[in-house]
């Protein structure tokens, strides 16, 4: 059964997820936003490409007190043997219990020409695996988590390189009003 879809002002569920690497992760964090995002499957060239640019900006996420928790519909196995080099919290869902109790949803209207185009620049930097565990039509979703469990901001995706921008994160976590 798929949730209903959050928007600003409420409140994200309480919870402690376990990070590939075995560290429990408490959403909402008390100390400081989390930005909760959910990609699809790790080896996915066009999430990759995403990530790749928060990778070469994590010193200002960590600056604007984001929290990254990065979701995969992949095992804690697969993310760990291919992503050793992302500073920031990864989190196995294979069977996407929290896909469906965040409302990010699978579509066949994945693709699309900026998606395409993120596809082409990953594969070209070496971004593509052939494991597709969870299939390969999820659709992004990106939730600015405050330590009151209150949801500042979300965006669900409507296709597979829909997502925010580091400087749109950075502009959320400053608050209302300052996206443009």
């Amino acid at each position: 059964m798929t949730r209903m879809k959050f928007k600003p002002g409420d409140t994200a569920p309480a919870r402690t997820l376990e990070s590939v690497a075995g560290e429990a992760i408490r959403i909402p964090d008390p100390k400081r936003l989390v930005h909760l995002q959910f990609r699809r499957f790790v080896d996915c060239p066009i999430c990759n490409t995403h990530l790749a640019k928060l990778r070469g900006r994590a010193r200002e996420i960590e600056a604007a007190g984001i929290k990254e928790v990065i979701v995969f519909h992949s095992s804690a196995k697969s993310i760990r043997s291919y992503q050793k080099d992302v500073p920031f919290v990864m989190v196995g869902d294979p069977e996407k219990a929290l896909y469906k109790e965040f409302g990010v949803e699978t579509s066949l209207g994945f693709l699309s020409l900026q998606a395409l185009g993120a596809a082409l620049c990953g594969v070209a930097h070496g971004y593509f695996g052939v494991r597709l565990s969870g299939g390969p039509l999820g659709l992004p979703g990106d939730f600015l988590i405050a330590p009151s469990g209150e949801i500042q901001a979300v965006k669900y995706g409507s296709h597979a390189y829909d997502q925010w921008s580091v400087d749109e994160l950075i502009a959320l976590a400053k608050g209302p009003g300052k996206v443009h």
